[in-house]
């Protein structure tokens, strides 16, 4: 028999699933299994998220790594807290000393495109303010996974031979040779079903739990990872990893007809969520069969995602204030701007812009929305000798333009892509949700919150309806599931639809909801090998 585990041509359906104690839904199998196994020993709901967050650098390295960033929205005894785990651009870096070597635009592969990693801080940092149970347990799955191999995942299976096809072709950008000794075989992706092991990954993660991450930014690993990047002429260095600190920010929300939606604040660009509810509030949506309300989601996206290239960045660099952005009245004026046709999105004026994602919860409420990055698939390509640590090209989301808010300069937070969700109600704490995804990340994520709140559909049906996806101008990519009535119409409006029948760049998301009893209630993603543990 000879199957092809990503082909599935006929219909299936996924329930929601419920459970009493709590939950971890991510798009891995084995890492919701690390985070049960954490939940059914006692941990809480962030011990159960960071053994999965911690496993996934193994199992799904095609989306972050140790060199990743993180962001997360806790719920911890009813209070909402927010922490920004992600890392600046190398202090010595200009826009001047890239165009001095011939860059025309911001790097994407390569030593140049790192920014200090921000992830392990972060997972250190959760611990220490939430964690219930040692870190040794918690670190138990993600050693047990690198030492002796798991059964590798279809969908993962698919990106691993993209990516390894997408850095065959980068063969003139220098030090991706220890990418391919590290993650192929032989410089063949694993296929799905094959044994994984990394006893490079084992023997990191094993120094970064002895030193409680010490040696990744002041330690032996950090000199390794300085010295890699130094090798290769690249601007990262020790001082920048010696200075990363994590930050706790109190998360940003709008009301969304009786619903609290919150985001993290930038420079991640999950505010743009928040500007396009804003815009929609001034419409009923009562049909997602009718291309109308397709149009006007798609109407608010563009002009919400124009204004996020246009103002977001590190926050001591913007120009216009949160609440600005967040008005009800910049939020009414935009909308004015939606009519019956396309239109081509330009920021406004508000005073007068891949990953891994998962969403865990506790018997005693608490919740957690944390999600994690490399940026670009493994990320710059660069990866540390004998350490399987795999670097961030976060760098590419910076501008090139000079005076533009998010331009380049030393030290500087970039435009960030990844954003955690979370809903409350009356104070009431709901859950997290998320869908990972760079620039598709907010789209998807007015998507399912319209799906949830406007449309009643229940937290499977919300990830599993189709999606479209604005890439500019007029273009909006579409899943093939919709109507060809909606298709046509769209068309009509002056649209350019592109079927899209490869969901891969559509977004993957976990929802987990809470309700009124206590019950927890989940949906996982159809568009990868999503799986929701229960205890």
């Amino acid at each position: 028999m000879n199957f092809n585990f990503n082909d599935y041509p006929y219909p299936s359906k996924r329930r929601v699933v419920f459970s009493k104690n709590g939950m971890i839904a991510s798009s891995n199998p084995y890492t919701v299994l690390a985070g049960q196994k954490i939940l059914m020993k006692g941990g809480n709901a962030i011990d159960a998220a960071l053994a999965c967050g911690i496993s996934m650098p193994v199992c799904e390295p095609t989306s972050n790594g140790l060199g990743s960033d993180l962001f997360a929205i806790i719920s911890f005894n009813n209070k909402l807290y927010g922490l920004n785990s992600s890392g600046r651009s190398p202090k010595n870096i200009s826009l001047e000393k890239l165009k001095n070597r011939g860059y025309k635009d911001i790097p994407k592969y390569g030593a140049d495109s790192v920014t200090t990693p921000g992830a392990v801080g972060g997972w250190f940092e959760l611990h220490k303010k939430f964690g219930k149970i040692s870190l040794e347990e918690i670190f138990e799955p993600a050693l047990e996974y690198a030492e002796e191999g798991f059964a590798l995942s279809a969908k993962v299976a698919d990106l691993w031979e993209r990516e390894v096809k997408k850095y065959m072709g980068l063969k003139n950008i220098p030090g991706l040779d220890e990418f391919f000794k590290t993650f192929t075989l032989d410089g063949k992706a694993p296929k799905a079903g094959d044994i994984v092991k990394n006893k490079y990954l084992f023997k990191t993660l094993e120094e970064i739990l002895k030193t409680r991450g010490e040696s990744f930014y002041k330690g032996g690993l950090a000199e390794k990872v300085s010295k890699t990047i130094g090798n290769l002429g690249g601007f990262l260095n020790k001082d920048d990893l010696e200075d990363f600190r994590t930050s706790w920010v109190h998360p940003i929300s709008i009301n969304y007809r009786g619903y609290d939606i919150w985001e993290m604040p930038p420079n991640g660009h999950g505010i743009i969520v928040l500007m396009a509810l804003n815009i929609l509030k001034n419409f009923e949506l009562t049909n997602r069969e009718d291309s109308k309300t397709i149009h006007r989601i798609i109407e608010a996206i563009k002009l919400a995602m124009a204004d996020g290239a246009e103002f977001i960045s590190d926050p001591k660099s913007m120009k216009y204030k949160i609440e600005d952005l967040l008005s009800e009245d910049y939020g009414s004026l935009r909308a004015r701007e939606i009519g019956k046709d396309s239109i081509f999105a330009r920021a406004g004026l508000p005073a007068n812009p891949s990953t891994v994602y998962m969403a865990a919860s506790d018997r005693d409420g608490n919740m957690i929305s944390l999600i994690q990055s490399n940026y670009d698939g493994f990320g710059s390509g660069i990866v540390v000798k004998d350490t399987g640590i795999s670097l961030n090209n976060r760098l590419a989301n910076f501008s090139f333009k000079e005076n533009h808010v998010n331009t380049l300069e030393g030290g500087k937070l970039p435009y960030h892509t990844i954003i955690p969700g979370f809903i409350t109600k009356d104070a009431r704490p709901l859950g997290p949700f998320g869908i990972m995804g760079a620039f598709m990340q907010p789209q998807a994520h007015v998507e399912v919150i319209t799906n949830l709140i406007d449309f009643s559909l229940n937290p499977q049906v919300a990830l599993d309806a189709p999606r479209f996806m604005w890439t500019g101008d007029k273009n909006v990519e579409i899943e093939v599931d919709f109507s060809e009535k909606i298709i046509d119409d769209l068309k009509n409006r002056g649209h350019k639809i592109i079927l899209k029948n490869d969901y891969t760049n559509m977004g993957r998301g976990q929802i987990i909801l809470r309700n009124k009893n206590g019950v927890y209630f989940a949906g996982t993603e159809k568009r990868t090998d999503g799986f929701i543990g229960i205890y």
